[in-house]
């Protein structure tokens, strides 16, 4: 394993946990002897997505953590909930039973997930993937998402006290002065 500091090309295991689908290891590199942690993850069957143009190409989970990055950025999300997803989406892939699977599965099983951890992050995916001509079909999903969950639950955008109310201004806060 290569070291992420000093590019060397071996290192020690010094501790190894199973984590879910996963083994976390903690690696001490033998050049520098600076510390990095690593996940392995059991390769299963090759899976073949079929694409809208009847292309087919390997399942590549870095496409898919990359697409889903970009429907998160700036988003306040948990440590670590996207590589979830993207674990959460690969394997309901492969609990499929298929070989090959098309590309409009993939992508509804990733916004079915993404509504569930952050709305705009599902609206940001959406649109892409569902190629919004309009403003009006935009709205159309938006409207739906609101009527079907209570957008309350999801993490804000900026905090409560940063929220300020159109037409409200805040209150200065007055001092008193003492003689």
């Amino acid at each position: 394993m290569k070291c992420p500091f000093c590019g060397y090309i071996d290192s020690k295991v010094i501790d190894s946990r199973d984590v879910n689908d996963t083994i976390r290891r903690r690696r001490e590199c033998l050049g520098c002897g600076l510390r990095f942690t690593t996940h392995e993850r059991i390769q299963t069957s090759n899976l073949v997505i079929i694409k809208k143009d009847k292309r087919r190409e390997e399942f590549n989970r870095e496409k898919l953590t990359t697409g889903i990055r970009k429907a998160c950025e700036k988003r306040p999300l948990p440590t670590g909930a996207i590589e979830k997803l993207v674990d959460d989406v690969e394997n309901e892939l492969h609990s499929l039973g298929k070989a090959e699977i098309a590309s409009s599965v993939v992508g509804e099983i990733v916004m079915e997930k993404l509504k569930q951890l952050d709305h705009i992050a599902y609206i940001r995916f959406a649109s892409v993937y569902r190629d919004f001509t309009d403003i009006t079909s935009l709205k159309h999903e938006v409207d739906t998402l609101i009527a079907a969950k209570d957008v309350a639950s999801q993490l804000p955008l900026l905090p409560r006290e940063e929220i300020s109310i159109p037409g409200k201004r805040k209150r200065p806060v007055s001092s008193r002065h003492h003689r």
